[in-house]
C-alpha cells in the first residue's frame, strides 16, 4: 500500500495550484492504489478542508452525480501523471572501502543503499580544510534559494548561512579540488557546479528541501536549460562541529555528523531520470560552534 511521501506532498500541492478538482486527484491517488479513505482525507488537507465535514459533502455529490449522466471526459485525465517508485540502480560511485580519487585515497565509512548515500573519511587533509576556510571567510554573503516560480535566487528564513562560489578551476587549488570530487563522483569534471563554501554560525541551520530542481515548478526551467538536472551532491565538512549540525536525512531517519575533512554523497536521479524523494535532506541547527562545508553538485551534461 503506498504512503503519502514527500514525491505524493509535491504531487499534491502542484496539482492544487494548478485548479484540478478534489475528485479528480482521489480518483488519481485510488488508481496509483490508495484505499479511497486515505486517498480522500490526502486530498482534503492539501486543500486545507476537514476531512469528516468534506466526506458529507461528497457523499452527497455521489448521490446526485449518480444520477446524472456521466460526461464524455473527466477531469482525472487531466492530473499529471502519478508519482512513479524511484528505480534504484547501480551508484556510479566505485566499490570498495578505499577510493582512489585523483591523488588521495578516500575510504568509505558506510554505504546506504535506499537512498543512495556514502559517508566518507579523508576526503581533505586538516591543511586543505582549513585552507579553504581561510581563502573564503573575508569573501562571504547571505546564502541563497532557487524561487520555484521565477528561478531567481532569494534570501530567505529556512537557509541561515553565509557563502561563496568559486569558478570551477579557477586556479590550481581549486582544479585539484575539483578533479578529486569529480574522481570520487566518478562524474565528469566538466559536469560540475563550481565549489560553494558555506558558513552556519551557532543556530545556523537549513530547514528539509531537495538538491535537484522540482520539474513540475515553472522556476527550475531557467536553471536546467543549461547542463540540465542535478544528479548528485558531495557535502565535504570543512571542521569538527562541536555541537549539532548533522546532515539530516528525515524521510529516511539517517543523519551524518560534520567531521573535518569528510563528507556525505547522495544521488538522487537514476538512469531513468527519475528524482528521488528520499534524499530530502537539510542541515540541522549548530548548537555549539560553528559549521563549514563545501558542496558540490553534479549535473546530466557539461554545466558552464
Amino acid at each position: 500500500m503506498p504512503v503519502v511521501d514527500a514525491s505524493w506532498e509535491t504531487w499534491l500541492s502542484s496539482n492544487v495550484a494548478r485548479g484540478c478538482s478534489i475528485d479528480s486527484m482521489i480518483d488519481a491517488m485510488v488508481q496509483a492504489g490508495f484505499a479511497t479513505e486515505a486517498a480522500r482525507a490526502a486530498v482534503h488537507k492539501a486543500f486545507g478542508r476537514d476531512p469528516a465535514e468534506a466526506a458529507e459533502a461528497a457523499e452527497a455529490v455521489e448521490a446526485v452525480e449518480a444520477a446524472a449522466p456521466a460526461p464524455a471526459a473527466t477531469e482525472a485525465a487531466l492530473v499529471k501523471a502519478a508519482p512513479q517508485t524511484y528505480q534504484y540502480d547501480e551508484s556510479p560511485v566505485a566499490r570498495g572501502n578505499v577510493i582512489r580519487a585523483h591523488d588521495r585515497d578516500v575510504h568509505v565509512l558506510m554505504r546506504c543503499e535506499r537512498p543512495q548515500v556514502i559517508v566518507f573519511a579523508d576526503v581533505l587533509s586538516p591543511d586543505e580544510c582549513n585552507e579553504m576556510i581561510e581563502r573564503s571567510r573575508h569573501r562571504l554573503k547571505r546564502s541563497t534559494t532557487v524561487n520555484p516560480v521565477t528561478g531567481k535566487e532569494d534570501v530567505i528564513r529556512n537557509r541561515t548561512s553565509e557563502g561563496i562560489w568559486y569558478q570551477r578551476g579557477e586556479d590550481a587549488f581549486i582544479e585539484q579540488m575539483d578533479r578529486r570530487i569529480s574522481s570520487l563522483m566518478n562524474w565528469p569534471v566538466e559536469n560540475g557546479e563550481g565549489l560553494q563554501i558555506l558558513h552556519y554560525g551557532t543556530s545556523g541551520e537549513y530547514r528539509p528541501h531537495f538538491d535537484y530542481f522540482p520539474p513540475d515548478q515553472a522556476g527550475s526551467a531557467v536553471h536546467t536549460a543549461q547542463g540540465g538536472q542535478r544528479v548528485a551532491t558531495l557535502v565535504i565538512y570543512l571542521n569538527d562541529v562541536a555541537d549539532g549540525g548533522e546532515t539530516i536525512f528525515p524521510e529516511a531517519g539517517m543523519s551524518v555528523a560534520a567531521k573535518q575533512g569528510g563528507a556525505v554523497y547522495f544521488r538522487y536521479m537514476n538512469g531513468q531520470r527519475q528524482l528521488d524523494p528520499l534524499t530530502l535532506h537539510g542541515g540541522a541547527p549548530v548548537r555549539g560552534g560553528d559549521k563549514w562545508i563545501m558542496t558540490k553538485w553534479m549535473r546530466e551534461r557539461a554545466y558552464g
